[in-house]
This record gives C-alpha cells, structure tokens and sequence, in this order.
C-alpha cells in the first residue's frame, strides 16, 4: 500500500503545466479583463495597460486565440499600412466562469500536492519538472547548433522565455549571466508556496543542457522568497 505522502509524479507535472497556461498568469489574465470592458483593443492598447512589451501581449493574444477565449477583426486606419487587429472576448459569461472554476481547482490540487509532499520533496519534485521541460524546450532550438557558451544560451533562454508568458531579460553582472522574470507564470500560488520558485531553477538547467551549454551552478532568487527579483544566475 502507498504512503498518505507519495504523490504520483505525473499528478504534479500536469498540474504545473495546466497552471502555466491557465488564467493564473497574471498578464494573460488582465488582458482578458481588459478586453471584456474594451472589445477591440489592439495589441498596442494592451501593452500599455498591461505595462509589457507589445510581444509579450501578441503571444499571450495567440494562446488566448488558441484556446477559443479571443478573436479578432480587422480594424481600418487611416494611415498607410496593414489593419491593426482589434481583439474581443468570445463569451465573456460563459468563459470567464469556467476558467475561474478550474483554475480553482488546480490551486486546489496542487496546494493539496505540496502539502502532502513536504517542503524538501515538492522542491526536489518542481526542479524536476522544470529540468524536463526545460531539456524539451532547449533542445528544441538548439538540434542544428553546436555548443554555445553560457552568455549566448542564457540570452536565447530570455528570449524563449519571454515568448512562453514569463516576460524575462538576460542580465550580466561580475562575468555572471542571469535571467531575470517580470512576469511570474504561477501567479499567487508561488507567493503561497515558495517552493515552486524550483521550477524556474530546474527550467534554466535544463534549457542550458538542452542548448549544449556547460554549467556546473545554477543559483536561484525570489521575490515569493523574499528577494528583490526572480532571478537565475549560472
């Protein structure tokens, strides 16, 4: 018989990614909202009232699109140049009440997940699951390329992170490259349980193994923590 403390890995990896891509990301979140109240706004209204650059909008936009949240329609100008699209909700009723329900579920399931599993196991667990993912997305974009040093990988890793909600920037300090996130993807539920700050350890290690770059230390701040920034520093 399992202990009341053993959690199904796959149970928690799912739950992780469901949040990554719920409406518990903050950004995506407020552009829905903002869209309910302003149908039609484009990508340029959004990333001032959202205070992103207009990519980190546009990829938010695209998931929203894909999920059957959002669509658009052509808005004429009256300059020289294509139409910008002017975003609306789909069903603000019925879309919003079922995000909203579900995401409290997933809070609910994982906060149950990490409650069971213990501090230093839930750490170990969301390292884990960022390294997995992490490996996947790396190598994804680094099959065709030769080994790059760690200055150049952490770079792609802004950039590939930014393009996945997190809205990060690569920093360099005393020969030291960092990552660090505006936007934290886990919402409310980090500042909750900390531990899952792991996640971002584990996603830049193995974003840098996947992209062939060699790192031996990966170290990790938070603001879920008590730091300043979320930052990863290799």
């Amino acid at each position: 018989m399992s202990s009341e403390n053993e959690l199904d890995p796959s149970l928690f990896t799912a739950t992780v990614t469901s949040l990554t891509h719920s409406f518990g990301d903050n950004t995506r979140r407020k552009i829905y909202l903002y869209l309910r109240e302003n149908p039609g706004a484009t990508a340029s209204d959004l990333s001032v009232h959202c205070e992103v650059h207009a990519n980190v909008v546009r990829h938010h936009l695209e998931r929203l699109s894909e999920a059957g949240y959002v669509t658009f329609d052509n808005v004429r100008k009256t300059t020289v140049g294509r139409p910008a699209k002017g975003y609306r909700v789909v069903d603000s009723s019925l879309v919003m009440d079922g995000s909203m329900r579900r995401d409290a579920l997933l809070v609910a399931l994982l906060e149950m997940a990490l409650e069971r599993l213990g501090p230093d196991a839930a750490e170990a667990m969301a390292h884990d699951v960022g390294v997995q993912y992490g490996r996947t997305l790396g190598r994804g974009v680094g099959q065709s390329e030769n080994a790059r040093s760690v200055k150049t990988a952490m770079a792609s890793i802004a950039g590939l992170l930014t393009a996945h909600g997190f809205a990060a920037r690569a920093e360099e300090h005393d020969s030291e490259q960092s990552v660090v996130s505006d936007n934290c993807p886990f919402g409310s539920a980090a500042q909750h349980h900390p531990v899952l700050c792991a996640v971002d350890r584990g996603l830049i290690s193995g974003m840098l193994d996947g992209l062939g770059a060699e790192c031996t230390r990966v170290t990790l701040t938070s603001r879920a923590r008590g730091d300043d920034t979320c930052r990863v520093t290799a």
